[in-house]
């Protein structure tokens, strides 16, 4: 018994480690990307904090909206993916960032506003992925792969969306777009999010082929994204360097 208590609790440090990994890998390489005016660590420590303890409102909210899921097949598929989880999970995260950070001071680039939402995501992202790797699919080990290939990373892309349009809302020249953009913060996040779920819940085929795709479209869409406002970044610090030298 105790050999096979000890073997269970290598097993779960080892699925833990598998669950964890892949979003403080992520978390680390966004850190990284922001080379010119880098935000304090115990900002975004508190950020992916907050963006893991969202985990707790939307399971609530999750349950109480699935019992209004009366529909059956794609429409089904289609209320759980982009209501129950892509509304539901990008709000609250979105909400992280709002209330923690797009007042502050540090929040003073465009940059700043995909770096924070990006750490908000990922803190959902880890804690989702433990309760999948570790707890409810603790006897598949494919699962672990799967999620750290494509769910994580596409939390973190959810939230690169989502900060490129909270950063065009701080920094918004009128009321109008102001409004526009803090809308689309939300509703361009929670369709990619529902889109991302519908096609794994569908039934489809070739859902591995249509998935592979959509995900690579992702990624070259966000990081077009993210791409523009490190160039923004560092315009702004040879700006400042410049005036300083002046």
């Amino acid at each position: 018994m105790k050999v096979n208590h000890e073997r269970m609790t290598e097993l779960d440090i080892r699925l833990f480690i598998i669950a964890v990994v892949p979003a403080i890998s992520i978390a680390i390489a966004v850190y990284l990307s922001d080379r010119y005016d880098r935000e304090p660590i115990s900002l975004l420590f508190k950020t992916f904090v907050f963006g893991a303890l969202s985990v707790i409102p939307v399971i609530v909210v999750e349950r109480f909206i699935s019992m209004f899921n009366v529909f059956t097949g794609l429409l089904s598929a289609a209320y759980t993916g982009f209501i129950v989880a892509g509304f539901t999970e990008e709000y609250f995260k979105r909400l992280v960032v709002i209330k923690l950070m797009c007042k502050s001071k540090y929040f003073d680039e465009k940059l700043d506003g995909i770096v924070y939402a990006v750490f908000s995501a990922l803190g959902f992202a880890t804690v989702e992925n433990i309760m999948y790797v570790v707890f409810r699919f603790s006897y598949n080990p494919y699962i672990g792969l799967y999620r750290g290939v494509l769910s994580v990373p596409a939390h973190a892309i959810f939230g690169v969306t989502m900060g490129y349009y909270l950063s065009l809302t701080k920094f918004a020249s009128n009321k109008a777009r102001e409004r526009a953009n803090f809308k689309k913060s939300l509703y361009i996040p929670m369709f990619l999010h529902g889109t991302f779920n519908f096609i794994l819940m569908a039934g489809i085929p070739e859902a591995g082929i249509v998935i592979a795709i959509y995900a690579v479209y992702l990624w070259i869409s966000n990081q077009k994204k993210l791409n523009t406002y490190i160039f923004d970044s560092y315009s702004r610090f040879d700006k400042i360097n410049y005036d300083d030298e002046e």
